[in-house]
């Protein structure tokens, strides 16, 4: 059984060889002109407006990071994996962006008071998510959260989980590479209390029993609605993407 140290380094060395590939996949890192706007969008009604300072926790190879340093804000990029950060920090200069970069546990920001904290598809490998989000509220004291998910595994109702299904169905039909370069060890998986997914009534539960207090929770169908249009053929569009929503707090 995994435990403590050996969480974090196996969370790392995944996501670290993930980082070769992480940006093929749309969903990780979407490309058209539409998703990047609607996007912008989205996160502008969420957070505080610029130049308000914000942490993106486990910004990966830094979809958030560089959208919000685009729109004006002070950004700071948190990630344990410094596969990613390495692509990351290559995409900020490259745009002429600055971004404050920082590897390091999710469960330990940075030091400092931020006007927002946001994730992306994180909360779900953490080890102990209600103790990083107490540790988000230390260094955002009087900020907003914005928890970025979608409803996957475990969190699909039926409906859901035909679609799930239909789109495997297709990605091994095109014989189209996965997402991830591999799965999670399932033992590692095991260690995770949102290992299998999280719905949005999980992660109230979550935020509201933290110091974040009262949570909104908004499904985020612009995102999906872009999403879709990007979807290379009629019938991709018909199955859908994964229905995405945010949590905030604060």
């Amino acid at each position: 059984m995994p435990q403590g140290s050996d969480i974090e380094r196996q969370v790392r060395e995944y996501w670290d060889m993930d980082a070769a590939t992480y940006d093929a996949s749309p969903g990780h890192n979407p490309r058209t002109r539409l998703e990047k706007a609607v996007w912008a969008a989205s996160l502008r009604r969420f957070l505080p407006p610029p130049p308000a300072r914000v942490l993106d926790v486990g910004a990966g190879t830094g979809f958030l990071s560089l959208l919000l340093a685009g729109e004006g804000y002070r950004v700071t990029a948190l990630d344990l994996a410094p596969g990613m950060l390495a692509q990351l920090r290559a995409k900020a200069v490259g745009a002429g962006l600055d971004i404050e970069v920082i590897q390091g546990n999710a469960a330990d920001p940075p030091r400092g008071e931020f006007d927002a904290v946001l994730e992306r598809h994180v909360v779900w490998t953490l080890p102990d998510p209600k103790g990083a989000l107490e540790a988000w509220r230390e260094v955002a004291p009087a900020g907003t959260l914005l928890l970025l998910e979608s409803i996957w595994g475990a969190a699909a109702g039926p409906e859901e989980q035909l679609r799930t299904a239909a789109r495997a169905l297709l990605r091994r039909l095109r014989q189209a590479p996965s997402d991830h370069h591999k799965e999670y060890d399932s033992e590692l998986v095991s260690e995770l209390p949102f290992g299998h997914g999280a719905g949005p009534e999980a992660l109230v539960g979550l935020v509201e029993s933290t110091r974040w207090g009262h949570a909104r929770v908004e499904r985020l169908r612009d995102v999906d609605w872009a999403s879709r249009q990007a979807l290379p053929s009629l019938v991709d569009r018909l199955i859908g993407v994964a229905p995405r929503f945010a949590v905030t707090a604060g």
